[in-house]
């Protein structure tokens, strides 16, 4: 019953995570590696789907190596974070408080970010 309750949560996760990358608000590094230790725990099989995937595997394997992530990877997020967290500013709200916390998730990532280790064979 615990296994089937990790997948279903890790495959939760991983529909978020997809989400995430489009809607600023909803991070996508915490339920992509969230789902990731959730596999780990409940089927080899979708583990080995998420690692291998084309889009996101790379990603998750950056982020658990020590090796560091690409410095492309790192520009491109942080460009679509900005242009996302700055469409969101501008056209879903008028509330300057709302604006604020946008500009502190998109500051917090960012140093999130640039504090990661940037693979030394991107560079």
């Amino acid at each position: 019953m615990k296994k089937h309750l990790y997948v279903a949560l890790a495959s939760l996760c991983v529909v978020c995570g997809i989400i995430g990358i489009f809607v600023p608000l909803l991070p996508t590094t915490p339920f992509l590696l969230l789902a990731t230790i959730l596999y780990m725990r409940s089927s080899s099989k979708l583990l080995k789907w998420l690692l291998n995937n084309k889009y996101l595997g790379p990603y998750i394997r950056d982020y658990f190596s020590r090796k560091g992530i690409q410095l492309r990877m790192k520009v491109r997020s942080i460009i679509v974070l900005w242009i996302t967290l700055g469409l969101s500013a501008a056209y879903a709200t008028d509330k300057l408080w709302v604006r604020i916390i946008l500009a502190g998730i998109g500051t917090g990532v960012t140093v999130h970010l640039f504090i990661k280790k940037t693979r030394e064979d991107s560079i």
